[in-house]
């Protein structure tokens, strides 16, 4: 049965590291005033600096969604010595695209300006990045294409920064709210989040010289029949839980509720997020793939707050396969939580750390809040 391989990765991570105490400086205060969630948030997820594609002297953008994956591609191409004209498929995965219509992937496909090529966007939330390197990694697989890019993104910064929330914020002041000011589900979401974006070659044959990465599965699932909406953009949920789509507002709620803006109902996320993306369907991957936790020898978890570590060390407990601490690999704290790209960034950074050995075993776990998905990824060192 023929392979694929990871045989190149790249990260563009735009602009300076921003530390904790220079957040609200890029991002703007509210109301002109500073946010009561922020010191208790960052304090949980451990984040220590991140990065946003946003100018801190003018507060403007300085990349689209587009460009900054079209960054990580190019620098993916010069690494390896890859001629972009060759590419035969570029699948890519985002939350937030610049654009509702058309699709991210042909957006970069526009900005790189390579030749005619198959390109697939993937939607979802975080788990959108391996969901396009699934894509990529079948197409190459089953030979339909003889190479592949794929990538992860995210530009969050332009929907978390404070002139996005000043219309429903002087709406709640105006209005004599008991609570004015934004909610904690949309503030909470503005010290967790961050940019950028991550690529990776996808070919038949390792290269040699290099740190190649055998695809061995990927597998994705959702557990959307069971448990409702907890992290969406683009409309609002009612007291039932039930979404209303943008759409279905009149365009003055728009702003008044800041309809688009990213917002997580964090006590259904506390209570879901590790049996329904973690235990439950990692016990019956155990038992489908003879998976042993114990020869792994490298767990690479995608978590948006150190938060979650120990509650992820006890779920592999209760299934009879915890993997020791020294053997998980992280970068949150000094890249943040970029979403889809998350996994693309720290593969990219423990590929070149100079730390893998060739038969080493890679787990990686991406989980999802949208609907809680899941996806989980083999890797073999070759």
């Amino acid at each position: 049965m023929s392979n694929a391989f990871i045989t190149a990765t790249a990260a563009a991570l735009p602009n300076a590291p921003v530390d904790n105490e220079s957040i609200e400086t890029v991002l703007g205060q509210i109301g002109g005033k500073p946010s009561r969630a922020r010191a208790i948030v960052l304090r949980q997820n451990g984040i220590k600096s991140r990065y946003y594609a946003i100018d801190p002297a003018s507060g403007l953008p300085t990349h689209t969604n587009a460009s900054l994956t079209a960054e990580a591609i190019r620098s993916l191409a010069q690494e390896c010595d890859f001629a972009l004209n060759s590419l035969r498929c570029l699948v890519t995965g985002t939350s937030l695209p610049d654009q509702i219509m058309p699709s991210h992937g042909v957006m970069v496909h526009g900005e790189l300006g390579n030749p005619a090529c198959e390109v697939v966007s993937t939607a979802g939330i975080c788990l959108s990045g391996l969901a396009s390197l699934k894509y990529a990694w079948l197409a190459v697989k089953g030979k339909d294409a003889e190479n592949a890019v794929a990538t992860g993104s995210e530009l969050s910064s332009v929907i978390l920064r404070a002139d996005h929330f000043s219309v429903e914020n002087a709406a709640r002041v105006a209005a004599l709210s008991a609570h004015p000011g934004i909610a904690f589900e949309k503030d909470f979401l503005r010290w967790m989040l961050s940019d950028g974006a991550g690529a990776f070659l996808i070919e038949p044959c390792p290269r040699a010289g290099q740190v190649n990465l055998r695809i061995d599965w990927i597998e994705l699932s959702s557990a959307a029949h069971r448990l409702p909406v907890c992290m969406y953009a683009g409309g609002e949920r009612n007291s039932g839980g039930a979404l209303t789509g943008w759409a279905q507002f009149p365009s003055s709620q728009w702003a008044e509720k800041s309809i688009f803006a990213l917002k997580q109902d964090v006590k259904l996320l506390d209570r879901h997020i590790i049996e329904a993306t973690l235990e439950t369907p990692l016990a019956s991957l155990v038992a489908r793939h003879k998976l042993k936790l114990e020869e792994i020898d490298w767990f690479l978890p995608h978590m948006s707050s150190h938060y979650f570590r120990q509650p992820i060390a006890d779920a592999l407990e209760r299934i009879g396969s915890p993997i020791a601490s020294e053997r998980w690999f992280t970068n949150l704290e000094t890249k943040g939580n970029t979403g889809s790209a998350s996994i693309y960034i720290m593969i990219d950074e423990l590929r070149r750390s100079n730390r893998l050995a060739p038969g080493e075993r890679l787990l990686c776990f991406v989980p999802e809040s949208g609907r809680f998905s899941s996806g989980f990824m083999h890797l073999t060192v070759v």
